[in-house]
This record gives structure tokens, C-alpha cells and sequence, in this order.
């Protein structure tokens, strides 16, 4: 129950994102990469930041925990979406990805699935869909589901913060005033799955009645904080970046107002 989880297969792709990082990043493989400038200091640690939140997610305590507690389940939720993919972006140097678009039709797709439209609905789409009480207690109770699961939500949301953390030109963020629109609008479906969650008044997932209670949690009151860790926290995190987002805009456009026309 409070076992960490080794499963080989969970622990090589862990390795294989690290150790891939490091060998093309910081290691032999750079001299391959055009314009492989190198990573600052800050990606490094942002990167291995995101990479020490997807083991925390999933290898740590919390993951054998989710099977037991609702709350647990959302918080994993939201690190695998919300906290690891910004961080292991912005940990990304432009030039790694780049090898990629020369493979036809990849610019296009890449194109496709990080407007910011798109990744909107996509994301919110499968957010959604995996709430829903049989989807969510046929992941409880099919490993293989579980893990399609935490890659759908893993993949989306790379893709959902991509017109935030984009490291690329070729495949570029948004414009602030869109940004802010955007991480606005992303607040919102949390907000509402969230509130449903903690205001239902019957539990909505029935493998977890099955299951022994923990730390003397009740049903009821695990579906409610679980709600209410979705609403706030995931709503909260949006709206800090929006906040960041906006007013380094704002300082941005103010600087460029003092600085002297120049002469023609």
C-alpha cells in the first residue's frame, strides 16, 4: 500500500527520458544537433524538476495510495498534466526537437496539435472523459487501462502547455493577450468537473467502496476534498501563470513605450 513501485517497464522509460536528456543535452549526442547551443544551468534543473515530479507520480507511494483514496488519484492526476509537462518544456533547449520537422508531414501535424484551439479541447476532451465513473473504475481496475490512462494524460498535457512553454519557433507560444485568453479558458473545465465531484451527493466511483478506508477518510469526504483538489489547486495553477504571464506583457509593453523613437 505505501510501496514504492518498481515495475521495470514503468522504470525504463523513466531512465530512458533522463538518460536521453542528459546523453543529447549535456552529453556526447549535442555535437549531432544543429545549432546545439548550450542548456543553461536554469533548464537543466527545470527539466530534472519535471522529471523528479513524473517519479514522484508515479513510482512513489502516491501511486499504490490512488488505488485506495480519490484524493490521492486527483493529485497524481494533476501532476502528470499540470505540474510535470510545463516544467520538463521549459527545460527543453530549442534545437532538440528540431530533427523532427524534417520528417515529412511533421511540421504540419505539430502545427495542428499545438494551436491552441485544438489542445483546448483535446485535453479538456480526455480530462473529462476519464472522469466519467465507468472509465475512471475500469482504470482502477485494469492496470492496462491505468497506464493508457496516465499516458493520455501525460501526452495532452504536454500538448495543452505547449502554447505557454513552447521551446520552439518553428512551433511557437502565443501571443500574450492569447496566452492569458487562453490559460483563462483551461481554468474553467476544472472548475466545473471539480465542483460536480465534491458536490455529488452519492459516491461516483464505486471500486473505491470496495476498497479499505484509509486514515479513517470516509467515502463521502474523499469525493469531496478530491473535488475541491481539482477546483482550487487545478484552477489556482492556471491562474498564477496567467497572472505571470499578463503582467510580464504589461512590463514588456511599458519598456518599449520609454525607449527613444529612433532617428530616421
Amino acid at each position: 500500500m505505501y510501496a514504492w513501485n518498481f515495475q521495470p517497464g514503468l522504470l525504463a522509460n523513466l531512465a530512458l527520458i533522463a538518460g536521453g536528456y542528459a546523453l543529447c543535452v549535456l552529453g556526447p549526442l549535442r555535437r549531432f544537433f544543429p545549432g546545439n547551443a548550450p542548456a543553461s544551468p536554469a533548464q537543466v534543473r527545470l527539466f530534472f524538476a519535471g522529471w523528479v515530479v513524473l517519479l514522484i507520480a508515479l513510482a512513489s507511494p502516491i501511486d499504490s495510495l490512488a488505488g485506495y483514496l480519490l484524493t490521492v488519484h486527483m493529485l497524481q492526476h494533476l501532476l502528470l498534466a499540470m505540474a510535470a509537462p510545463p516544467l520538463l518544456l521549459l527545460g527543453t533547449p530549442r534545437w532538440l526537437f528540431r530533427p523532427l520537422l524534417r520528417i515529412p508531414g511533421t511540421y504540419r501535424v505539430g502545427r495542428l496539435l499545438t494551436n491552441p484551439v485544438v489542445v483546448f479541447f483535446a485535453f479538456n476532451a480526455i480530462f473529462a472523459v476519464w472522469h466519467v465513473p465507468q472509465y475512471y473504475d475500469l482504470a482502477l481496475r485494469d492496470e492496462r487501462w491505468h497506464i493508457v490512462e496516465h499516458v493520455m494524460f501525460f501526452t495532452v498535457g504536454i500538448l495543452s502547455w505547449w502554447p505557454i512553454c513552447s521551446p520552439m519557433e518553428e512551433l511557437p507560444r502565443a501571443h500574450p493577450l492569447a496566452q492569458t485568453a487562453y490559460l483563462f479558458f483551461m481554468s474553467l473545465p476544472a472548475t466545473i468537473i471539480g465542483a460536480l465531484i465534491a458536490f455529488a451527493e452519492a459516491p461516483l466511483y464505486p471500486s473505491y467502496a470496495l476498497r479499505p478506508r484509509l486514515w479513517g477518510v470516509s467515502l463521502v469526504d474523499d469525493q469531496q476534498l478530491a473535488g475541491l483538489i481539482m477546483w482550487v489547486p487545478g484552477s489556482l495553477v492556471y491562474f498564477a501563470v496567467l497572472t505571470v504571464v499578463f503582467i510580464r506583457w504589461l512590463n514588456r509593453d511599458e519598456s518599449d513605450g520609454r525607449r527613444p523613437l529612433a532617428h530616421t
